[in-house]
């Protein structure tokens, strides 16, 4: 996900996709306790694709 892309994105829609990776990071975290996750490198891109939805949900919110 690139943070460019997510500029001409509405509130509601980064707020809805915001929702969506924190419960993609749940059911990763879920499988790792399980040992289920075989690609841990997943759970590093989920939290790093909510914090650019969470700037550009602040960047959105300053205008």
């Amino acid at each position: 996900m690139i943070y460019s892309d997510l500029n001409t994105k509405s509130l509601e829609e980064l707020k809805a996709l915001l929702k969506e990776k924190k419960v993609l990071l749940f059911e990763l975290r879920a499988k790792l306790k399980t040992m289920q996750l075989t690609n841990t490198s997943e759970l590093k891109l989920v939290k790093k694709d909510i914090a650019r939805i969470q700037t550009a949900i602040t960047a959105v919110s300053a205008n």
